[in-house]
């Protein structure tokens, strides 16, 4: 049956308009992007990543200060030099007078005993007052002094406190000087000041008696204020108590005894003893030698074996004695390379100079003969010379000279990091060992990724009894403490760098094999894998053209922190006592220092930091590297 719907259409020549000029040409249109490639993509991106960027350059200004700051550096770091020890961060110079420093070699402290004797802070005996007195950059000291209860070289004053020992409880105690001699025409006087302060401790103050002892019997006895609580000044004319008791001479020692009791401590309070003879007498200097006016300075010479030693059966000490503080900034670099100390240099060294023409000297003539020739010389000025007895030779010259030269340095040097115990510069040492620390991260890391990636492949692409096979090996071996590793191999193969890089190798490429495998799950069933698969492809072009590059954002990621994770396991393995040795290690350097935090804190602080900006740059880093090679986001803006 025939359609009758159908209706036929006719098209006219001016139903159609050409929409171009009939002399215009046609091109293909010109894309507007350029073509790129898989790694210029990944680059683009981590650019556009600025914190990465940022660690990027931070990583390697440091990797560049670790490679070539210690080859180009001449600061010692292999032979130990106390003269150098402690040295303060130095960047600028000190201004005199400012108790205000920041990085100028300079250290303030507080509270610190003042040598009013010597006008200076009372150091210690390394630094003569002369080296102490030129480094000194500000000083305050306390207006009113501290009164102490302890016996101090530094102190001045206080009272004597002889007192009963619990020890001997209810026994008299005595303090008795050493024998003198004394005669009836000799006009020997005593004066004794006492003081009936009350509160040195929890005892009191208690009866006592003086007395002239000559001999042992009782009958040798002669009592100058027999027992009382009378604390008044005491006055005897010892020549003439002899002639009371008709005695024309006589050798005893002058006592004192406190009467103790059973309940509770005694004590009697001493503030000087003068002992003073007439024109007749011939022992002066031993009467001096046993009378004192200030005594905390009796206290300190009580060791001294010498004629005003006073000797106690019971307990000696001082009360109320005065002490000055101070608070002081001192320059640490003029004090160790001054040249405020005469040094003593050999005739070799000497001798060397002067053929190197830095100088001229005549020893016949002597220390006026010097002639400084050229400022690499160490000797500014000789003072002295010594010479050897039988060959007439000089031995030594002594003079006048910075310190620094004779470390021999062309100036008075400066460090950035201060120096340590060693007297090592802190910023040498610090990237000499992070160089260690990186090579063996480096190391490390490269062997891991690259063992922990082909192990990680195969058990992830292939699976199955593979897969199971090989993850009860890792599990296995994952299974034994990695601390237990490593010390049982320091143990068998001493902790040297090989060592380290065996035992951080030997678990460490299982992090990298577990990322891997993972990823290898996640994209091993993709559509484009099984159609690469059904074209033919191989499993080695599944793995390194298909999965691989789909995999190498979180896998990059993870090696990259594997770098500082090693140095930190060396910091920490330093730390028990396990740290490189034979080679500077920054975690070596840090477990040395770490007991001056609380007096030095810049020998912990400055590697701190350079270890915070490493693991941070790292961190940074590998985020930029994780996204950058993200194939998901190529093309991304």
């Amino acid at each position: 049956m025939e359609n009758t719907n159908k209706r036929q259409i006719e098209f006219l020549e001016n139903d159609f308009q050409l929409v171009r000029d009939e002399e215009e040409r046609i091109f293909d249109t010109k894309l507007e992007t350029k073509p790129t490639t898989f790694f210029k993509d990944a680059f683009r991106r981590f650019c556009k990543n600025k914190s990465s960027v940022a660690g990027g350059i931070i990583l390697a200004i440091l990797i560049t200060l670790a490679i070539f700051l210690p080859i180009f550096s001449k600061s010692n770091i292999d032979r130990v030099s106390p003269t150098e020890q402690f040295l303060a961060p130095k960047l600028f110079e000190p201004t005199l007078g400012e108790d205000k420093g920041f990085w100028n070699g300079t250290r303030k402290k507080t509270h610190i005993v003042y040598d009013t004797q010597n006008e200076v802070p009372a150091l210690s005996d390394k630094n003569s007052v002369a080296a102490i007195k030129q480094a000194l950059v500000w000083i305050r000291v306390d207006e009113e002094p501290s009164l102490i209860d302890v016996a101090n070289n530094y102190a001045t004053g206080g009272v004597l406190v002889v007192s009963t020992d619990s020890m001997v409880a209810g026994r008299d105690i005595y303090l008795t000087s050493k024998p003198i001699a004394f005669t009836d025409k000799g006009g020997y006087t005593l004066k004794v000041e006492f003081d009936d302060e009350e509160g040195v401790s929890s005892s009191k103050l208690g009866e006592y008696m003086v007395f002239l002892q000559s001999g042992n019997k009782p009958e040798d006895r002669i009592i100058l204020r027999d027992f009382s609580r009378d604390y008044s000044p005491l006055e005897v004319n010892i020549s003439e108590v002899l002639k009371e008791n008709r005695k024309s001479s006589t050798t005893a020692q002058i006592g004192f005894e406190v009467r103790a009791t059973s309940d509770a401590y005694r004590y009697i309070l001493i503030k000087g003893i003068q002992l003073a003879g007439g024109e007749r007498a011939k022992n002066k200097e031993q009467l001096e030698a046993a009378s004192f006016d200030d005594a905390t300075v009796q206290i300190n010479n009580s060791d001294v074996n010498s004629e005003g030693y006073w000797a106690c059966s019971g307990r000696k000490g001082i009360h109320n004695s005065e002490l000055y503080y101070c608070d002081y900034r001192i320059d640490t670099y003029m004090l160790a390379y001054g040249n405020a100390d005469e040094l003593t240099y050999s005739a070799t060294e000497l001798n060397n100079w002067i053929a190197k023409g830095w100088c001229k000297y005549d020893p016949a003539v002597g220390p006026s003969s010097f002639e400084l020739l050229d400022d690499k010389c160490p000797l500014d000025e000789v003072t002295g010379q010594t010479v050897m007895s039988v060959t007439k030779k000089i031995s030594s010259v002594t003079g006048k000279s910075w310190g620094y030269r004779k470390l021999g340095y062309d100036k008075m040097p400066k460090f950035l990091m201060g120096t340590d115990v060693s007297g090592f510069d802190l910023l040498k040492r610090a990237f000499t060992g992070l160089r260690t620390s990186l090579i063996l991260g480096v190391c490390t890391a490269a062997f891991c990724f690259c063992f922990g990636l082909v192990w990680g492949s195969i058990s992830g692409y292939f699976g199955g009894r593979v897969d199971l096979y090989m993850e009860r090996f890792t599990e296995i071996l994952g299974g034994v403490p990695w601390i237990v590793v490593m010390t049982l191999a320091i143990l068998h193969l001493g902790n040297n760098f090989l060592t380290f890089f065996l035992a951080l190798c030997l678990t460490g490429w299982m992090g990298t094999a577990h990322r891997t495998r993972t990823q290898f799950y996640r994209f091993k069933g993709r559509e484009y894998v099984l159609a690469s698969r059904t074209l033919g492809s191989s499993d080695a072009r599944l793995i390194f053209r298909h999965i691989l590059p789909n995999s190498l954002g979180t896998i990059i990621t993870g090696a990259v922190l594997m770098i500082p994770s090693t140095i930190f396991s060396e910091a920490t393995l330093a730390y028990l006592n396990l740290g490189l040795q034979g080679v500077q290690a920054f975690g070596v350097m840090m477990a040395a220092n770490q007991q001056y935090l609380g007096i030095y804190p810049n020998l912990v602080i400055f590697p701190a930091v350079v270890m915070a900006l490493m693991m941070i740059s790292f961190n940074l880093f590998g985020n930029g590297l994780r996204d950058a090679f993200n194939p998901s986001l190529k093309g991304s803006d």
